[in-house]
């Protein structure tokens, strides 16, 4: 196998390209020329500093591999030395701006679902160099094996991480109150219960004199973060309000607020994604996973694929429907009956159940822009409703 240095950044390595071609006579071939062809494919494992990559002709042989340095430049240049041919990379964090260069630079991008692929990570032999070639001979047999993901467009991304980083905030603060609450117990004493947006003030006067020193500061430091996270919410309101109106059909239920109304639409990007309301349930993660071999048809979890964030939040909004302060509507007295039937876990059930039929029911109103009946099944029913 010979050494080849390209015109970029990238090391490459080219392999034999036809069974009959002797190593010299491959060695001295250039892959780029045959580029131009759709039958190329190339998988690329991102990475942090550098990915590696394989180059398959359209018979599946390798052509090249090596791997390119992770800059905008270098990638481009990469990109452009394979025209219209068809890429394919795993989902990670660098996989947006890396799949939007690829496509402007006219190559086919195919962004691949990783719990699709465990065939890559179940590898008893894995490295880069052979995730790239896995990933290439998965996307040129069959690209719906790898379940390809669309990802959303820059702008979307940029508001969607205004929303995440408030629930960093939010994860911080619960964090600190946490320690706060747990050092004060460990000395014999109890904090009262308070939301925690009122505990730095609730709680400052009531430290003990000899833990005082120490949690001062962090609770000052949760005071800091409520002010932040605050400011994250006027933010949100006013992004839902200005850019996106769409939040306004879905805030009509009750439960539903500026936060999860503004990531609901902000996830699923646009209401095509699925193509039909009943497919969000699945694409968020709200199913029970099947199993059923035979007679055999256990009861399993849900799957918990899709955005783990935006699921969280339709689990709040259930169980805001099913408390105490929840107004009656259908999904209601859905989520009760349901409740009522589980036995122990029932109200678990119920909640992932109400929140799964809640996230279809925004899909719907995203989509046809009706006003929100919260009696609509009760009264085809005929059930009693409020006047």
């Amino acid at each position: 196998m010979k050494q080849s240095k390209t015109p970029s950044a990238a090391r490459a390595t080219k392999v034999d390209a036809m069974p009959m071609t002797s190593k010299k006579e491959a060695s001295t071939q250039d892959p780029s020329a045959a580029t131009s062809a759709t039958s190329i494919t190339v998988g690329l494992d991102l990475g942090d500093r550098h990915s590696h990559f394989c180059v398959l002709d359209a018979c599946g042989r390798p052509l090249e591999q090596g791997r390119v340095a992770m800059s905008p430049a270098e990638l481009t240049a990469f990109f452009l030395r394979f025209g219209s041919a068809r890429l394919i990379l795993e989902v990670g964090g660098q996989s947006p701006w890396v799949s939007r260069l690829a496509q402007a630079a006219g190559m086919e991008v195919l962004v691949a679902n990783p719990r699709r692929v465990q065939l890559i990570t179940r590898n008893e032999r894995k490295n880069d160099r052979t995730d790239a070639e896995l990933l290439a001979r998965l996307g040129r047999v069959d690209p719906q094996l790898l379940s390809p993901v669309t990802h959303r467009s820059v702008e979307h991304q940029a508001d969607l991480a205004v929303k995440r980083a408030r629930d960093a905030a939010v994860a911080s603060r619960t964090a600190l109150i946490n320690h706060v609450r747990g050092a004060i117990k460990s000395f014999g004493h109890r904090l009262p219960t308070c939301s925690p947006d009122s505990f730095h003030t609730r709680v400052m006067a009531r430290l003990p004199v000899e833990l005082a020193p120490a949690l001062r500061p962090i609770v000052r430091l949760i005071s800091q973060v409520t002010v932040e996270i605050k400011n994250f919410d006027a933010q949100i309101e006013e992004l839902a309000d200005e850019r996106y109106p769409v939040t306004k059909a879905l805030r009509q239920v009750s439960g539903v607020g500026p936060v999860t109304a503004l990531s609901f639409v902000l996830t699923l990007d646009n209401p095509g994604r699925v193509s039909d309301s009943r497919q969000v349930g699945p694409y968020l993660g709200l199913v029970p996973r099947t199993h059923d071999s035979g007679a055999s048809s256990p009861q399993l979890r849900i799957t918990k694929a899709g955005d783990p964030g935006l699921r969280r939040l339709l689990v709040i909004a259930a169980n805001r429907i099913l408390g105490p302060f929840g107004p009656d509507c259908d999904l209601k007295r859905f989520g009760l009956r349901l409740a009522a039937q589980g036995g122990k876990n029932g109200r678990k059930r119920a909640k992932v159940a109400v929140a799964r039929k809640l996230a279809v029911l925004l899909h719907h109103l995203w989509k046809t822009g009706e006003v929100y009946d919260p009696f609509h099944l009760a009264k085809k029913r005929g059930e009693a409703v409020p006047a």
